[in-house]
């Protein structure tokens, strides 16, 4: 069980992210803190005036996460990037790619330029940021320009050099004309690449050079002009800060790190994609206590890769390891294209990295006891699951469930669990297409067999829009759920073991039904409150999906398939009998008496769901 109190005072001082996750664990809420030690028990002060919407997510909140960054600008742009993934309920949305600015130097062109960007392409020119500040970024960009004079014109160059007249910054020396031939390409690259090594972080040159300026013109007493080089070397010292969360090139990225004592580990796992730090996991380890980082390393990638699905580009870790060639051929196979292990050295990988590992460090330290409850909550629960059903591997499970919507439309739901966690973004939900009437079984036979024919890869397993093979699947019944799921297995030669949750009289579970025998389990056990989470997830789901069903549009689109019912007289019978079930029970008289309703209409309404009764009793 997640204490906030206590969780409150193992808070650091730090900057970085904080995640607020509700009774289902979805992300409710995500915001940065200079200090997250301070921000984060804002939250729980009752002497705080939040606002009603605070407020009212503040209730909602059943536990929080943090990912510590090294300074403000980090958590920023960590913060937009999660936003963007995730899109929190209680955050107000930002658009898409226009949070912070970058600085663009035109490196595809002969004679580039440098200009201010809302975005990041991953194309031939280079980027840099992003920054916090729109008004430091342009007024950056404005000194290097006056001091390594590149070019602001439009113009194709060579094609258009001697075409036209140099513009005024030629004329003010704030431009060498190459639009003229005034300067050599080779000359403008050796100048431009001047603003690129100040860009690159070499900024005490120009910082100095900005103070000078600023005391020489305060003891001329040229107030003015020394606030305005003042103004302008807080600008550049905006700029200075720098940030490893976001890349330009664009790639999917895992990055590893471990934090070790004793017998226990912490491992760390960054997840970048297209360029973007997106979230974390970690992971507690029971280890050997002389074990060294370089065989937990190795020894975890082999068994986060071998159940997970995706397998990035690049994976970034702190150290060699023995076998580095061989996990990297035998990840390639996997992913179906090369994948590269590295150890960097310098930069901002390496600080990115560090950064993983001091996160793994407070995990480690801070949650240690709570990590240990939680494994035994998930990994723990479904190794006892495994244990009942004695399956050895046991780590994707698939559960299905069917609702149905006023006896006219069904729906089925998949849940899936991984590693004892809900992976929701493996849900899959199915509007029943085959089936009339409220018949559960063939439904479930229609839903399975969608889901296990929409194969992509025979040779892996694995589906396009499904993931992977499970390793179990629980049906939310007994014998004949199971038997319905067998039947569709043995029909696509697939070999995947099947329980059902057997219920009581009070429809609590009571045990597995596996292999023709029902399975009695603890139900103090955590593998029994496991088989409860997945069985309420795959009904709530399927639940989800049936109200959804309900809202004004798709509801009362059975109202379209009858003759003469348009819009209008559809939205006439809604307003009058506010549900399709009144509707279906009303009589003729009832109908007609709708407005723009007449006795044809009604009668053509009438028949049409009587019609449809028959059609149940059949």
């Amino acid at each position: 069980m997640f204490d906030i109190q206590e969780e409150l005072k193992k808070l650091p001082a730090k900057p970085g992210v904080y995640i607020m996750h509700d009774d289902r664990d979805a992300i409710i809420y995500v915001g940065k803190a200079i200090s997250l030690k301070n921000r984060v028990r804002q939250y729980f002060q009752t002497s705080r005036n939040k606002g009603a919407k605070i407020e009212q997510m503040v209730t909602r909140i059943a536990r929080f996460e943090y990912i510590v960054t090294d300074s403000e600008l980090e958590a920023l742009v960590l913060e937009c990037n999660l936003i963007k993934e995730h899109r929190p309920k209680y955050n107000t949305m930002l658009k898409d790619d226009k949070t912070y600015p970058f600085i663009k130097v035109t490196t595809s062109e002969a004679y580039p330029r440098i200009l201010f960007s809302r975005s990041m392409k991953k194309d031939k020119n280079k980027y840099y940021g992003p920054y916090t500040s729109a008004g430091a970024v342009k007024d950056t960009i404005e000194l290097i320009r006056k001091i390594y004079k590149v070019r602001t014109c439009n113009r194709r160059l060579p094609q258009d050099i001697g075409k036209e007249r140099p513009c005024l910054n030629y004329h003010i020396k704030q431009c060498d004309a190459p639009c003229q031939g005034y300067i050599s390409q080779e000359e403008y690259r050796r100048s431009l690449n001047g603003a690129m090594d100040f860009l690159n972080g070499n900024y005490g040159p120009i910082l100095k050079m900005l103070e000078k300026r600023m005391l020489d013109a305060s003891e001329r007493m040229e107030y003015e002009e020394a606030a305005a080089w003042r103004d302008l070397k807080n600008s550049v010292s905006q700029i200075a800060q720098k940030q490893k969360i976001t890349s330009s090139d664009g790639e999917d990225k895992d990055v590893i790190a471990v934090k070790m004592d004793g017998s226990d580990a912490v491992a760390q796992v960054f997840f970048i994609r297209q360029g973007r730090l997106i979230g974390r996991d970690h992971f507690f380890l029971r280890i050997a206590p002389h074990d060294s980082q370089n065989i937990v390393i190795s020894s975890f990638m082999k068994q986060f890769y071998s159940g997970t699905p995706f397998i990035p580009r690049e994976i970034m870790i702190p150290c060699e390891i023995e076998d580095q060639s061989v996990l990297e051929e035998w990840l390639g196979k996997r992913k179906g294209q090369k994948v590269h292990i590295k150890v960097p050295k310098k930069g901002t990988r390496e600080k990115l990295v560090e950064l993983a590992t001091q996160n793994a460090e407070i995990v480690l330290r801070q949650d240690k006891d709570r990590i240990k409850r939680e494994e035994g909550r998930t990994i723990g629960a479904m190794k006892e699951i495994a244990g009942w059903l004695d399956l050895p591997d046991l780590v994707r499970v698939e559960a299905y469930d069917i609702s149905n919507i006023s006896g006219f439309e069904s729906v089925g739901s998949m849940a899936v669990f991984e590693r004892g966690k809900p992976k929701r973004s493996d849900y899959r939900k199915f509007r029943i297409k085959t089936v009339q009437g409220p018949n559960d079984y063939a439904s479930m036979e229609e839903v399975l067999t969608r889901r296990f024919t929409h194969e992509s890869d025979p040779e892996k397993k694995e589906y396009d829009s499904f993931g992977k093979l499970p390793d179990l699947i629980m049906m939310d019944g007994g014998r004949g759920q199971v038997n319905i799921a067998l039947g569709v297995l043995e029909k696509l030669d697939l070999n995947i073991p099947v329980c059902g949750m057997v219920k009581d009289d009070r429809h609590r579970t009571r045990g597995l039904y596996y292999n023709n025998v029902e399975i009695p389990i603890d139900r103090d056990s955590e593998g029994f409150k496991l088989i409860t989470r997945v069985q309420d997830e795959a009904h709530r789901f399927a639940i989800e999906y049936h109200r959804s069903l309900r809202s004004k549009d798709q509801v009362h689109s059975i109202l379209d398939d009858i003759d003469g019912i348009g819009p209008a007289r559809r939205k006439a019978l809604m307003r009058h009998f506010l549900s399709l079930e009144a509707i279906r029970e009303a009589s003729e008289e009832e109908l007609a008496a709708v407005p723009s309703m007449t006795a044809l209409s009604a009668g053509k309404v009438y028949a049409f769901f009587h019609e449809k009764k028959k059609e149940e009793q059949r």
